[in-house]
């Protein structure tokens, strides 16, 4: 009896290592980043502008707020005051979210927004951009955006 209790115990520690051994590789990020993004709450600056759902927002534009980055490679920006871009996106590493050959040209910006990014998970990032923005009055702007 207590042979076959050590052999069952060996097979559940055998089971258990091979199937903690099956876990599916996480995919690289710029898999996971492939997505339809809205704003959750964003800061100018020091200041809280928007939150989504507040009813006191300072900007209540950025309920409109996207980014849009395809598998592809393909970019839909669209600012708070409802104007939208398109253009193409790459990771620099998995800090840095670059938007380029933007068109029209968003304004100050030669065609190029760059974030770095703070926080990922699937379905939720915070970015900051890291060159002010002209249109919010030359602050450096932090979204917490949203994925569905």
């Amino acid at each position: 009896m207590r042979k076959n209790t050590t052999i069952l115990w060996f097979l559940v520690l055998a089971i258990g290592l091979v199937a903690a051994g099956c876990k599916k590789p996480v995919p690289p990020m710029s898999e996971r980043i492939a997505k339809d993004w809205s704003a959750e709450a964003v800061m100018e600056g020091s200041t809280l502008v928007f939150t989504k759902g507040g009813a006191n927002n300072t900007r209540p534009g950025y309920a409109s707020w996207r980014i849009t980055l395809r598998s592809d490679g393909t970019a839909t920006y669209t600012e708070f005051d409802n104007n939208t871009f398109t253009g193409q996106w790459e990771l620099q590493g998995d800090t840095r979210l670059v938007l380029k050959n933007l068109n029209p040209q968003p304004t100050g910006s030669n065609g190029t927004i760059e974030f770095t990014i703070s926080e990922f998970e699937d379905g939720r990032m915070v970015l900051t951009r890291t060159t002010s923005s002209v249109k919010t009055g030359g602050t450096i702007n932090k979204y917490t955006l949203v994925a569905p």
